[in-house]
């Protein structure tokens, strides 16, 4: 069983900052790691190599800095890593980057499974696990909550809904998007510390995998953010303290003073 798991490198969101000139993330000094949904896709993958066997590849587009999230990867049960790496990615939406992942997918072959986290924590759309497995035209099972059986041919999922979930059967390959509740990601141990710090992450550029560069970065991005903005923090307003009945009446005075009701 052969598992790829893709995976983003994402600012720590508990340190976000833009730059107020450009309008930009700012990433120079920004401690980056591995997208927390991605996480749970990576443990998922090592589950289900430790159960049925396998070999779990992960993979990444980004700068060479990326590959730190790639070697971590490792030491928390992947086998490979490999970084899809060149400045014709630079800029890409979630479309180009669906294609950019995509290639090197097909380059690299002989894959049953391929995992994502449900969306990164940085663009929080959603887009490129569903991206990726139309243009590999294999079926898609997001949501994914738990693995309930896995064979050569086949997988058994539930589908996490909003009033409970889905059980849901795909032929195999198939990509999934999981959510948080799939599992509880391991704390990466000493031995696969060592394996990551010697571990060779192959790097792909777009001759690599014969990539239409017309499809990739801003070439193939029919989408842009322009600007990113901090919203005008609201100043003023009025609290209202007390027991609750006193509250209530005093909120409906307010109300009823300014024409609201």
């Amino acid at each position: 069983m052969n598992i790829i798991v893709c995976i983003k490198q994402v600012p720590n969101t508990m340190n976000v900052q833009i730059d107020p000139e450009t309008g930009r993330l700012k990433r120079d000094g920004v401690e980056s790691i591995i997208n927390p949904f991605d996480e749970y896709a990576i443990e998922a993958a090592v589950r289900v190599k430790e159960k049925i066997g396998g070999k779990v590849i992960a993979i990444t587009m980004g700068p060479p800095q990326a590959e730190s999230a790639l070697r971590e990867a490792i030491s928390k049960g992947a086998d490979e890593a490999v970084l899809v790496s060149d400045r014709a990615f630079g800029g890409a939406d979630t479309l180009a980057t669906s294609y950019a992942l995509s290639s090197a997918i097909k380059f690299i072959g002989n894959y049953d499974i391929v995992i994502c986290g449900r969306q990164a924590s940085d663009g929080d759309t959603g887009q490129v696990g569903p991206g990726i497995a139309e243009m590999l035209d294999i079926p898609h099972i997001a949501y994914v909550k738990k693995i309930e059986s896995i064979d050569d041919k086949s997988i058994k999922v539930e589908r996490m809904m909003e009033d409970g979930y889905d059980l849901i059967e795909s032929p195999i390959p198939v990509l999934l998007t999981v959510v948080k509740e799939i599992n509880t990601p391991r704390v990466a141990s000493l031995k696969g510390k060592m394996a990551a710090k010697k571990a060779v992450v192959k790097t792909l550029t777009a001759a690599d995998i014969e990539a239409d560069t017309k499809r990739t970065g801003l070439n193939g991005s029919p989408t842009q953010v322009m600007k990113i903005f901090v919203p005008t923090q609201r100043t003023g307003g009025e609290k209202f303290s007390g027991e609750a009945k006193e509250i209530a009446a005093a909120l409906v005075k307010k109300l009823s003073g300014v024409g609201v009701i």
